[in-house]
């Protein structure tokens, strides 16, 4: 902090200008006799003149205009994409086309919070506890896949509370169970690529069953599984599953109570929930179950994931079919 007193401080200043408006001292003699240049003392000199007191002040040194700065409306986008979809800096970047530290100083200077600093559901202020995250990577396609089961109540004909109402919404479900569809997906560590099937149960010969059809579809994609990681849930414990893997890919299980030790499958749950399941309002079951076959194309060939520097999945498996539709 300068000091009140200093050479140049507001006060220095005015007896600087002082001295060449006031009391007639060329800008010369002032400057030596306050050891500044020539040109510091003509531009103080200047301010006094046109300005007065209110003229020694310090002044914003941001420029008057920035030729290069992000176009207003290309603002208020990145800001809408935030507000509606909870996106961060890097996915809005790569959607927009843009860098990501300009999107983070564009967030910033609207003054948005960060999204673990707000309520997923309602998005307002939380107090978040940083943890250490530990994050890895397979160096190659097929040598770890995720597989995990997602639990996903039904809606009722005629929609649930998002589109009728809270009130509507109870009457729709009162006295009928609806039930559940247990979504099985396989993630592949490397290229995120997924593999998802909405089935009614999660029992054994489901479990085995689904695998069978993801490891045909990755090896469609080119991509050898060498190794499988899953929770401690009873469907992969059976003969069934070990069965269904067969001798050449290893099963791997991760520690009780560790769900982040399988987080690729568990990042792609939380997005399937996001942009699919209760990305808009849907009317039936049928409706949401006919959309998922869409969102799955999209996450694989067009959605831009910020792990991959928001290339899709798809730009890391070459050989994955319908790539180029």
């Amino acid at each position: 902090m300068v000091h009140a007193n200093a050479p140049l401080s507001p006060a220095g200043r005015l007896r600087l200008a002082r001295c060449v408006v006031d009391d007639g001292w060329a800008p010369a003699r002032a400057a030596e006799r306050f050891n500044v240049s020539l040109t510091t003392a003509r531009r103080w000199a200047g301010r006094y003149r046109a300005e007065g007191v209110a003229g020694m002040v310090d002044r914003s040194s941001r420029p008057t205009s920035c030729p290069y700065r992000t176009p207003r409306r290309q603002e208020r986008r990145v800001v809408g994409l935030r507000v509606s979809r909870r996106w961060g800096p890097a996915r809005i970047a790569y959607r927009l086309g843009m860098h990501p530290s300009t999107v983070h100083k564009i967030l910033t200077r609207y003054r948005c919070l960060r999204l673990s600093w707000t309520d997923p559901a309602t998005g307002a202020p939380v107090r978040a506890q940083r943890r250490k995250v530990r994050r890895y990577e397979h160096a190659a396609a097929g040598d770890l896949v995720h597989v995990d089961i997602k639990k996903l109540g039904r809606i009722p004909d005629g929609g649930g509370h998002k589109v009728a109402g809270r009130q509507a919404g109870k009457k729709n479900r009162k006295g009928i169970r609806h039930g559940y569809w247990y979504i099985h997906n396989a993630v592949d560590d490397h290229s995120r690529l997924a593999y998802s099937e909405l089935l009614p149960d999660e029992r054994k010969e489901t479990a085995a069953g689904f695998w069978a059809r993801a490891n045909a579809y990755f090896a469609a994609a080119g991509i050898t599984v060498a190794r499988v990681l899953t929770d401690n849930g009873a469907c992969y414990r059976s003969h069934a599953f070990a069965a269904a893997l067969g001798e050449d890919i290893k099963h791997k299980r991760t520690r009780p109570y560790r769900p982040q030790t399988n987080g690729k499958v568990e990042r792609f749950n939380r997005t399937m929930l996001e942009e699919w399941a209760y990305a808009r309002p849907y009317t039936s079951e049928t409706e949401r179950v006919a959309a998922f076959p869409t969102f799955l194309h999209h996450y694989n060939h067009h959605r831009g994931h910020t792990a991959l520097k928001g290339a899709p999945p798809a730009d890391r498996v070459p050989n994955l079919r319908g790539q180029n539709t």
